[in-house]
C-alpha cells in the first residue's frame, strides 16, 4: 500500500476528531466542570497534528500547534475557554477542515486562498499565547511539555518496539513515529536489532526487518506514549518499561536479545536507565506482567527471532476490543449489496411461484424456507445502513451558536431521540431542510430578548430537535417556543399574491401550509437569512422527493412545531398486496391497521368501524378501473400521523417483500402514488402513497374534492 492509500482513512478520522471538537467547545460554556471537555479539545486537536506530520502536512502540523498551545495554556487554568475564544477555536476548526479537504482534493500544501484567513487566525490565537500568565502566590508555575505534566517530573523510559514486516508496504514509515516520538521527550538513546535480516538475495525492499530498543527521557505518562502509535496500532508490538522499573526487569530483557546484550547493557547504562552494578545476573524470579507497564497491538510477529510473544502482549481494554470489531465499509459497497439483496428478493418470488404453480410440495417447503432466509439477509443488509440521527443533530449545535449571535439573540439547542436509526440515504438527504427550518425558527420564530421579557417568557429563546418511530415512518419535529405563527397575517399574504381567493374558506392547517408555497414571506425586512421566500418551498420539495411529508401545528405567542415524516428506508419494506380488476397494489405494511369487510350505505364514502366514522377511498374508481367489482370488496384500514382511512379494494392477497424501483419523471406527477416494485411473475405492482390517501379521504369526508376526478 503506498500513502496516499492510507491517506483516506487519516482524512476520515481526522474529520471525526474535527466533529468531537466542536461538539466539545460548543458545551464547554455551560459546563459546570470543564477539565474532562478541555482535555477531549486538546487530545483531538493534538491527534490530528501528529497524524498530519505522519504524512507530511506541514501546514497543518504548523497551524494545529499554535491551536495546541493556546489549549495547553486553558488546561493549565492560565486562560478561561467561554465567549470569544470559543467562537475563534471553532473558527480554527474550519479551517482545519478546508485544509483537510484540500488534502482530500490533492493539494499537500495549503491553498494560496487560505493563506490569509489561516494566517488572520494564527495571528489572534498568538494574542491568547502572549498574554501574560498570572503566577500563583504559593508556589511558581512550572514548565510543561505536551502531556501537561512538568518538565522535573522527566523520567527514563524504556521502549521495546516491533513493526511488522509489512509495514512499509501499508505506507506506514516506522522512522516517522520515532521522530514523532521525540515531540513529547528526548530520545537519549536507540538501538537497532536486526536480527530478521534474511541473506541479501532474498530481501524485499518494500519490508521492514529492523526491531529497536530505544531509551526515552521524558515527562509524558505512558498513555501519550502510546498514544503516538495509535495510527499504527495494527502493525506494531510495542512494549513500555516506565521510569524506576526494578532491575529484574532489564536483565530478563537482555536475557532474551543474548546477541545484543552487551549492545543494550552499554545502552542502557549509558543513558542513565540503569546503574551498571543493577544489571549483575542474580538468581531472581523472572519479571512478570506486574511488575511493568506493557502496551501491544499486533496482527502477526515481525521479527520472531528478537521478541519474546509472552512479553509483547496485546493491549488490555475495552476500547481495544471495541475498534477490532468494527470496520469501515465503503458506502457504495453497502448500496451495492443492498440492490443485490433487491434482485435476489425478485428472483426468490418468481422461484416460489413456479414451486406452487408446478404444485410440488418438496420445492414449496425448500423455497418457503430459501425465501425466509433470504428476509434475515434483507433485514440484516438493511441494518448495515442504519445510522443514528444524533450525528446529524449534534451539526445543528454549531448553525444554532453562529446564528444566534448573528441575530442577537440567545437561543439554546434541545436534542432528543438522538439514538433513532434511520436509512444513511435519508440522513445524506434530510440535512439540509432541516437547516432551513432550524434557521427559519430562530429567524423568524425566536422573538428577541426585551420582547420574551415583556410577554413573560424568559430571555433565552429554546429551539427543539426530536425524532422518533411510529407506523413504520420516522417523525422529525423541529420546535420553538417564539410567538408563533401570525394566522391572519399569512392569509392577508396569500390572498395579495392570489393564492387564495377572498372568500374562499380554509382550515387553520390550510392557511399555515401556505408558507411552503413558492416564493411566499410575510418578513417585512430581508435578512442573510431570511426574508426572499427561498426555503420553505425548498423543504417541502425536498421531503417529497423523500417520500415524506410535512405538517404544521402552531400556537400564536407560544410557539410552532414542523413536523416532517420520512420512510425509514428507501430500498426495500414489508408490503401487502391488493389487487383491483386486473391490476396489483402494494401497501407497505407498517401502515395498515386491518383489513375489514367492505360495509357502507350507498353514496356514502365513509363506514362505520366499532362505533368511529372511518372516510374511505375507492381504489377502484381512483384510478378508473375496468370492469365490475366483486360481489365482495374488502377495505383496508390505513394509518398515518395519528389518523385513520380506509381503501377499498377488490381482493386481498396478502405480504409480500417488496423492492421499491422509482418511477419516471414522466409519472412523478401521478397522485397517491409514491413508486413501484416487480412481482414474482415479472410484472409491474405500483406501491401505493398512504399519507396521500389518508389526506384524499379526509377531503372526501368534508367534501371538498371529488376522488373521481
Amino acid at each position: 500500500m503506498q500513502l496516499d492509500q492510507a491517506l483516506p482513512t487519516f482524512i476520515a478520522e481526522s474529520r471525526e476528531l474535527l466533529e468531537d471538537m466542536e461538539n466539545a467547545l460548543l458545551v464547554a460554556e455551560q459546563a459546570e466542570d470543564k477539565t474532562e471537555i478541555v482535555n477531549a479539545v486538546f487530545r483531538a486537536a493534538h491527534t490530528i497534528k501528529g497524524s498530519a506530520g505522519l504524512f507530511g502536512l506541514d501546514d497543518i502540523v504548523a497551524f494545529t500547534h499554535v491551536a495546541e498551545s493556546v489549549l495547553d495554556r486553558v488546561r493549565g487554568g492560565q486562560l478561561i475557554i467561554a465567549g470569544e475564544l470559543v467562537s475563534l477555536l471553532l473558527s480554527c476548526c474550519d479551517h482545519i477542515n478546508a485544509l483537510i479537504n484540500g488534502v482530500e482534493a490533492g493539494q499537500l500544501e495549503m491553498d494560496e486562498g487560505l493563506r490569509p484567513q489561516g494566517a488572520q487566525l494564527a495571528e489572534a490565537l498568538s494574542v491568547y499565547l502572549a498574554a501574560p500568565v498570572e503566577e500563583p502566590d504559593e508556589e511558581p508555575a512550572r514548565a510543561q511539555d505536551n502531556s501537561g505534566a512538568s518538565a522535573s517530573d522527566a523520567g527514563m523510559w524504556h521502549l521495546s518496539l516491533r513493526f511488522d514486516r509489512e509495514v512499509l508496504r501499508n505506507g506506514m514509515d516506522p522512522l516517522s513515529f520515532i521522530r514523532y516520538l521525540g515531540t513529547l521527550g528526548e530520545i537519549v538513546g536507540i538501538l537497532s536489532l536486526h536480527d530478521a535480516l534474511p541473506p541479501e538475495a532474498e530481501m524485499d525492499p518494500e519490508c521492514n526487518y529492523l526491531g529497536y530498543e530505544i531509551a526515552f527521557r521524558s515527562s509524558a505518562d505512558q498513555a501519550s506514549i502510546e498514544g503516538v502509535f495509535d495510527f499504527v496500532t495494527d502493525y506494531c508490538q510495542l512494549r513500555i518499561l516506565p521510569p524506576q522499573s526494578p532491575p529484574r526487569v532489564y536483565r530478563d530483557m537482555m536475557q532474551r536479545l543474548p546477541a545484543h546484550a552487551d549492545r543494550l547493557r552499554h545502552m542502557l547504562v549509558g543513558c542513565g536507565t540503569i546503574g551498571a552494578g543493577d544489571l549483575s545476573f542474580a538468581d531472581e524470579r523472572p519479571a512478570t506482567s506486574t511488575d511493568v507497564g506493557v502496551a501491544a497491538a499486533s496482527k502477526c510477529p515481525a521479527q520472531p527471532e528478537t521478541a519474546d510473544p509472552s512479553a509483547l502482549r496485546q493491549r488490555p481494554g475495552k476500547e481495544h476490543v471495541q475498534e477490532s470489531r468494527s470496520i469501515r465499509v465503503d458506502a457504495d459497497k453497502l448500496d451495492q449489496l443492498i440492490n443485490l439483496v433487491g434482485e435476489l428478493i425478485i428472483a426468490g418470488a418468481s422461484a416460489s411461484l413456479v414451486a406452487r404453480r408446478a404444485r410440488a410440495s418438496d420445492l414449496q417447503e425448500a423455497m418457503s424456507k430459501v425465501s425466509s432466509l433470504v428476509e434475515d439477509v434483507r433485514d440484516s443488509a438493511l441494518q448495515l445502513r442504519m445510522v443514528k440521527i444524533g450525528a446529524t443533530f449534534n451539526r445543528f449545535q454549531r448553525i444554532v451558536h453562529d446564528v444566534s449571535r448573528d441575530l442577537g439573540k440567545e437561543i439554546a439547542l434541545v436534542i432528543d431521540g438522538e439514538d433513532t436509526e434511520l436509512d444513511k440515504t435519508v440522513i445524506e438527504k434530510i440535512g439540509d431542510p432541516l437547516t432551513h427550518l432550524v434557521r427559519n425558527a430562530m429567524d423568524h420564530g425566536i422573538e428577541p430578548a426585551e420582547v420574551r421579557l415583556a410577554s413573560g417568557k424568559p430571555a433565552r429563546g429554546t429551539v427543539s430537535l426530536n425524532a422518533y418511530h411510529d407506523s413504520g415512518s420516522i417523525v422529525i419535529a423541529v420546535s420553538d417556543d417564539g410567538g408563533g405563527l401570525k394566522r391572519d397575517r399569512i392569509l392577508a399574504k396569500a390572498i395579495e399574491r392570489g393564492l387564495v381567493e377572498p372568500s374562499q374558506h380554509l382550515e387553520d392547517d390550510e392557511i399555515y401550509k401556505l408558507i411552503f408555497e413558492p416564493d411566499f414571506s410575510t418578513a417585512d425586512q430581508v435578512s442573510n437569512l431570511s426574508g426572499r421566500g427561498v426555503g420553505m418551498d425548498v423543504v417541502k420539495r425536498n421531503i417529497t422527493a423523500l417520500r415524506g411529508t410535512v405538517g404544521v401545528q402552531t400556537t400564536e405567542g407560544t410557539g410552532t412545531t414542523i413536523t416532517v415524516r420520512l420512510p425509514l428506508t428507501l430500498a426495500i419494506i414489508d408490503g401487502f398486496l391488493v389487487e383491483v380488476g386486473k391490476s396489483v397494489f402494494a401497501i407497505p405494511l407498517d401502515m395498515i391497521e386491518e383489513c375489514v369487510a367492505y360495509s357502507a350505505e350507498p353514496g356514502h364514502d365513509y363506514t362505520n368501524l366499532r362505533g368511529q366514522v372511518l372516510p374511505f377511498v375507492r381504489l377502484r374508481e381512483l384510478f378508473n378501473a375496468e370492469g365490475e367489482p366483486p360481489r365482495r370488496e374488502n377495505i383496508v384500514v390505513l394509518k398515518h400521523a395519528g389518523k385513520k382511512a380506509g381503501l377499498v379494494v377488490d381482493r386481498l392477497l396478502g405480504e409480500f417483500q417488496t423492492v421499491i424501483k422509482p418511477l419516471g419523471k414522466m409519472f412523478s406527477g401521478v397522485r397517491c402514488i409514491s413508486g413501484s416494485t416487480i412481482l414474482g411473475s415479472g410484472e409491474v405492482a405500483l406501491i401505493l402513497d398512504v399519507p396521500a390517501l389518508v389526506q384524499q379521504a379526509g377531503r372526501s369526508e368534508a367534501g371538498t374534492s371529488n376522488l373521481a376526478a
